[in-house]
């Protein structure tokens, strides 16, 4: 059987990886340079730059980079996280997500003295959310047979959740909420679930708010460098990986696809297609083949988040802080995002391939409304880019004083660029934000050997969560030989 996979995504390598350890004949095709997509990493001027995703979690023994080592028998090159996985800076104080949850239990009952029954029911839920994962619950279900497993996956402590399946974030919080406990919340919950906890589900919602204590690790050598052990793996055992190929065109006939058509105007043929795309890129490809459904789909469903991204080099001995990871909410009685909430990365001091001697890489990130990009003019554009990095750049102040004084090298990015670079659609990034489990996004297209992996299919966000997807794809594919 030949599987061809448009994207060296995590999502797709994962899913090569699985499928040719099953004896599949695998090539991967991607457009770009380098693999990894948004969670990639790339060169500027001796730095190994984070494209997008900076934070890597589910190491722990359960979780799914764990699970796909053990499957593959590979190594991640990585150093654990025993501080703080990061720290959320509000205007009057900080809060440490520390790794211990002794100490995390210590450090929220200091800080929000009344939040001990959220943070209880919160860490329960995400106990039965993560156990749940870990047996590889198939949600939704693409196919009878995948239904006819879900009642695999369930266990008697499982149906503690099912009071709170239809409940939101909000309605677990203590009346007690202060307008800075609130952010607090929300600006964590942004950063994995995509969405505040005025609508994010509240099982997929606790889950993540436990991912600091669920196997947070340092890439060596920067976000990339899970896509690169992958890629790796792939061709040390009989699979292809290539680059700059850029995937124009879906040939399709009788509800099937028959081949793709690169840039190159290179042709090829397979049994089974994986595409490492969003659904309106996947549109695209397939021009008036495209199904109804997925045509509804791209026309009614929200657009993702859009990244606001500077990229800068800064003086390691200006900025000497040992936890990399950063979250500044400048007013909690203001909508979060576009400057208000800045996630902060820095390399590790001891990770000197991240940067020339002395200095360190920072990525600067904000959460943006992508249809605010639209339509600008080229004057318009600049000015909002520039204003839109002085607001980065004063909340990095906040979190690390002295950061501009320190950053001899700063790159802002807007959604634009993400799309020039990655081909994301308008820059669309992050996954769809999980507002409900009833919403949640399968793998299916409408073609019956063409599915969806990436941040599109659920779970979607972080690498942990596209890793749990790509790991549902290639299992399907595999039961169905």
């Amino acid at each position: 059987m030949r599987v061809l996979i448009i994207g060296a995504g995590i999502g797709g390598l994962t899913a090569a990886a699985l499928l040719l350890k099953r004896g599949w004949q695998v090539t991967v095709l991607e457009a770009g340079t380098y693999p990894g997509g948004c969670a990639g990493t790339f060169f500027h001027k001796g730095y190994r730059f984070d494209a997008g995703a900076t934070l890597a979690g589910g190491f722990d023994p359960t979780g799914p980079h764990t699970r796909l080592a053990d499957l593959l028998g590979l190594e991640w090159p990585v150093t654990p996280i025993t501080d703080a996985a990061w720290g959320t800076h509000l205007p009057n104080e900080s809060v440490y997500q520390w790794v211990d949850p002794a100490r995390w239990r210590e450090e929220y009952l200091t800080k929000f003295p009344f939040s001990a029954r959220f943070w209880q029911k919160q860490e329960k839920l995400a106990k039965i959310a993560w156990d749940i994962a870990a047996r590889d619950f198939p949600w939704p279900p693409a196919t009878l047979s995948e239904a006819a497993r879900l009642p695999l996956a369930l266990r008697p402590q499982t149906f503690a959740a099912a009071p709170y399946i239809f409940s939101k974030m909000r309605q677990l919080l203590p009346r007690e909420t202060t307008p800075a406990f609130k952010a607090f919340v929300d600006g964590n919950l942004l950063i994995s679930a995509q969405a505040i906890s005025d609508h994010a589900d509240a099982l997929y919602g606790s889950s993540v708010l436990d991912l600091p204590r669920r196997g947070v690790m340092h890439m060596r050598g920067g976000m990339g460098a899970i896509a690169e052990t992958l890629v790796h793996w792939i061709q040390a055992n009989g699979g292809e990986v290539k680059y700059r190929q850029r995937v124009t065109r879906l040939e399709t006939r009788n509800g099937f696809v028959r081949a793709l058509i690169t840039a190159r105007q290179m042709r090829f043929e397979a049994d089974v297609f994986l595409a490492n795309l969003t659904p309106w890129a996947l549109e695209t490809l397939l021009g008036e083949a495209a199904p109804d459904r997925l045509r509804r789909e791209t026309r009614s469903r929200p657009w993702m988040w859009g990244a606001f991204v500077v990229h800068a080099g800064v003086r390691a001995e200006k900025i000497s802080t040992s936890i990399t990871h950063h979250q500044v909410i400048v007013d909690v009685e203001q909508p979060l995002g576009e400057g208000n909430s800045v996630f902060i990365s820095l390399s590790p001091l001891d990770d000197p391939s991240r940067a020339p001697a002395g200095m360190r890489a920072a990525i600067l990130s904000t959460h943006t409304r992508i249809a605010d990009w639209q339509g600008l003019d080229e004057a318009t554009y600049e000015q909002r880019k520039a204003r839109y990095a002085e607001k980065v750049l004063a909340a990095a102040e906040r979190a690390l004083p002295g950061f501009r004084a320190a950053a001899e090298l700063v790159l802002p990015g807007a959604p634009q660029t993400y799309e020039f670079y990655t081909r994301r659609p308008l820059g669309m990034v992050g996954g769809f934000p999980q507002t409900s489990l009833f919403a949640a996004r399968g793998p299916q297209t409408g073609f019956r050997n063409l599915w969806l992996v990436g941040d599109s299919i659920f779970p979607g966000q972080s690498t942990a969560g596209v890793t749990l997807g790509a790991m549902r794809v290639a299992r399907l594919l595999n039961g169905s030989r």
